[in-house]
């Protein structure tokens, strides 16, 4: 079974100095102006999408090629040999620019701060991508346009270049998202629009729902932002958001829509019989079970945490990966999980992901702790055979 993927978009270099267990208080009484402050060794790995969901479905078995841009200076070199030299063959490097680096600031008790460097990133344009490496594979992930300024310009006009030409090879084609800064550029282009022209061309789309709702609903953000008063915003969204987001999602051309959702879980909508049939490569063997399909399954509970570092592209890693090998969408929900659950254990984003088995192995187990989800809207339905909810457009 041909197993060959090539994850392509975003690659820094991490650098994150572990922050002892002895330091207290919040951001502004521990990162004093003038104020030395003793830390531990620093984690240095790689960062973004490239890394750490290509990265993660490598550990997982798959078969992968990693397709970035880099600068010819000291933290490109780094970032291949990190990366490894094979799966980095596919990677551009250019003269005379400076790599992607982000400084992650993991402070126990304070959410993670990030200083980041685009460098390349921002460089990236359809004429970087191996078109004939991506031939040879069954599925093409792409991670981050926010993040890299030719793929957002002129209403993305080059990412849809870039999906209109993968699409073309009939490989099945895959889009996952990060949050725009507001104040950045980023944060102030129209992405419906971007959208409107990238999706016909995108299979299965991973953003997280405070993503998407950015860029499709700006207004319904700012206000699940502002009625979670501080805490994680998305225990603000209801059950009906989801179902109207992914319905103008899959309006708008994908198949399959997954919503990252943190600690809620992960949120599963899948179009029709006919529209999953034009997948691709990666298609599954089993059309039926995947057409018309919305669940919903729970996180599972860390006793060990590290960081949140890459989780969302940990479960990502997960979900595709229960994809190219036929699994029924339930379970490709729970292993998902299972790998994110696997990434939070660590302070990185890769350290702590296992190996194919022991994922299936872990989600056997029914006595596995959850996190708290309990969907009361009207329409859904818990299974307890397959531990995870049904929700009202689910046609089983």
């Amino acid at each position: 079974m041909n197993e060959k993927v090539m994850v392509a978009g975003h690659i820094c270099l991490d650098i994150a100095p572990r922050f002892g267990a002895h330091l207290k208080g919040g951001f502004n009484e521990i990162l004093v102006p003038g104020k030395l402050i003793n830390v531990e060794e620093a984690v240095l790995c790689t960062g973004g999408a490239i890394s750490n969901t290509g990265l993660a479905m490598a550990k997982l078995g798959a078969d992968v090629l990693l397709n970035g841009k880099v600068g010819d200076d000291g933290f490109g070199e780094i970032i291949k040999r990190l990366v490894g030299e094979e799966k980095a063959r596919t990677f551009k490097t250019v003269a005379g620019e400076n790599s992607s680096y982000t400084v992650i600031l993991a402070i126990p008790g304070v959410d993670r701060i990030f200083l980041h460097n685009p460098g390349t990133n921002n460089t990236f344009v359809a004429d970087d991508v191996d078109y004939k490496a991506v031939k040879d594979c069954v599925l093409f992930h792409f991670g981050y346009p926010p993040l890299m300024e030719r793929m957002f310009e002129n209403d993305g006009v080059m990412l849809a270049e870039i999906f209109r030409k993968v699409k073309k090879l009939g490989v099945t084609t895959s889009l996952d998202m990060s949050l725009p800064d507001p104040a950045s550029q980023s944060g102030q282009v129209d992405w419906r629009k971007i959208l409107e022209k990238v999706l016909p061309f995108v299979d299965i789309f991973v953003p997280s729902i405070e993503e998407i709702t950015f860029m499709l609903d700006k207004p319904l953000f700012e206000k699940k932002k502002k009625l979670s008063a501080g805490s994680d915003p998305v225990f603000a969204y209801e059950p009906g958001e989801y179902t109207k987001i992914s319905d103008e999602l899959i309006s708008l051309g994908v198949k399959i829509v997954t919503l990252k959702s943190g600690i809620r879980g992960y949120y599963l909508r899948t179009a029709a019989a006919e529209k999953i049939k034009t997948i691709g490569a990666a298609r599954p063997r089993d059309i039926a079970v995947w057409s018309g399909r919305e669940l919903w399954a729970a996180s599972f509970k860390a006793e060990k945490f590290g960081s949140a570092t890459g989780a969302g592209d940990a479960t990502i890693a997960g979900f595709l990966c229960g994809l190219i090998r036929n699994f029924p969408p339930e379970d490709a929900l729970k292993i998902a999980n299972s790998v994110g659950w696997q990434n939070v254990r660590e302070i990185d984003a890769l350290s702590g992901i296992e190996d194919w088995q022991s994922n299936l192995e872990f989600i056997k187990d029914k006595n596995r702790p959850r996190n708290p989800l309990d969907i009361k809207a009207a329409g859904w339905k818990y299974s307890e055979e397959h531990q995870l909810f049904h929700g009202p457009m689910d046609r089983k």
